[in-house]
């Protein structure tokens, strides 16, 4: 099957499409995972990009779905230099070619993806457009072109829960004085593994949608409040901002990557759009005040502003070793913290699991 792939600054690639013909838009970013293809496709973070592997072979080991991390696929798109055809693992039960043909999604192979990531390092992330079943470079510009920018889209409402729902601690999980404590976790496109470490760790919980007012959240009487991960520019989850403004203070709040933004949001800070993001498995972090680095997974766009933080009450505990943005905070006074890499990483890597949820136990007034 023909397929192009048009970016805004013009530049024309042909390739190899698979998957499901059609036409896919977004920001085309880049990963530098070598597994955990299932869990990035999956993740609703993407959603709103095309996403691109540095890695020259994906789908060796096929699709299990035991891996996802929501019901579906949410990156627009796909594009590697080689997708297998043959994969082989025992829990395999498709090819990722059946994957994206099953989930209506295009992809294209053949590409320089050397080049390509070349590219946005130097000029940032462009937009770009997918195109199945046709080799019309011009076309694919054009739609880039005319696409809108990452900030100008509202992409929550895409990736939130309709409606609150419940999920139980795990049965003996929970150490501490009382029974599991309670959290209120804003969905703003959260990973189910995410979920599952809070529930393995004795907590209830209860998910609510992005837009939950401060009122509804209330009524739930949490005695924790959980910001998850999601897409797009933090600055327009103008209902999670206010949430945590309401509840800091009153209870721990805490939040993962699109949550640790709108925390600092909240709280006073400022953020801004990174010139092409920290997408991968091999971002080391270093904790400032454990005097330690760890090996983070990460998936994100934009980054708080350092110096935004004087007046917040926040301070900087983690910095990336690599770029030194902002990689976590915490409150000087208050039960609030909060992390931009990913604790919970599937395919890992696992550093920090410990480290963050351990400290929420911790916060609950629960043992480790």
């Amino acid at each position: 099957m023909k397929a192009v792939l048009g970016l805004e600054d013009g530049t024309v690639i042909k390739g190899t499409g698979f998957g499901a013909e059609g036409t896919a838009c977004g920001e085309l970013v880049f990963t530098t995972q070598f597994t955990g293809y299932e869990e990035a496709l999956t993740d609703p973070s993407y959603k709103g990009q095309l996403l691109m592997f540095t890695s020259p072979l994906i789908g060796n080991y096929g699709v299990s779905g035991e891996r996802f991390q929501s019901d579906k696929i949410h990156a627009e798109g796909l594009v590697v230099r080689e997708a297998c055809r043959n994969p082989y693992h025992y829990k395999s039960t498709r090819s990722i070619h059946r994957f994206l043909e099953d989930e209506g999604k295009a992809g294209i192979e053949g590409v320089d993806t050397r080049a390509l990531t070349i590219k946005t390092r130097d000029r940032g992330t462009l937009r770009a457009a997918l195109i199945t079943g046709s080799d019309d470079g011009e076309e694919a510009v054009e739609m880039a072109r005319n696409f809108p920018q990452i900030s100008d889209q509202e992409l929550i409402s895409l990736v939130t829960c309709k409606e609150p729902y419940s999920i139980p601690a795990a049965k003996g999980a929970w150490k501490g004085n009382g029974d599991p404590k309670k959290a209120v976790v804003i969905d703003l496109g959260i990973k189910r593994n995410i979920l599952n470490n809070l529930s393995k760790r004795g907590i209830d919980l209860t998910v609510v949608p992005a837009t939950a007012t401060p009122k509804e959240i209330e009524a739930y009487e949490p005695d924790l409040l959980f910001v998850s991960n999601g897409p797009g520019d933090p600055e327009l989850a103008t209902d999670a901002i206010n949430a945590v403004k309401h509840f800091a203070g009153t209870v721990p709040v805490c939040g993962i990557c699109f949550g640790h933004q709108i925390i600092s949001l909240a709280m006073g800070a400022r953020t801004y759009k990174l010139k092409f993001g920290h997408r991968g498995g091999n971002q080391p972090v270093k904790d400032l005040v454990e005097n330690k680095v760890f090996i983070t997974s990460q998936n994100h766009g934009f980054a708080v502003d350092a110096d935004s933080l004087d007046g917040t009450g926040l301070y900087v505990k983690y910095l990336n070793a690599n770029d030194r943005t902002v990689e976590g905070v915490s409150h000087k006074d208050l039960d609030v913290f909060s992390v931009q890499f990913h604790p919970e990483a599937h395919a890992g890597p696992m550093d920090t699991e410990e480290v963050f949820f351990g400290k929420v136990v911790k916060v609950l007034g629960g043992e480790v």
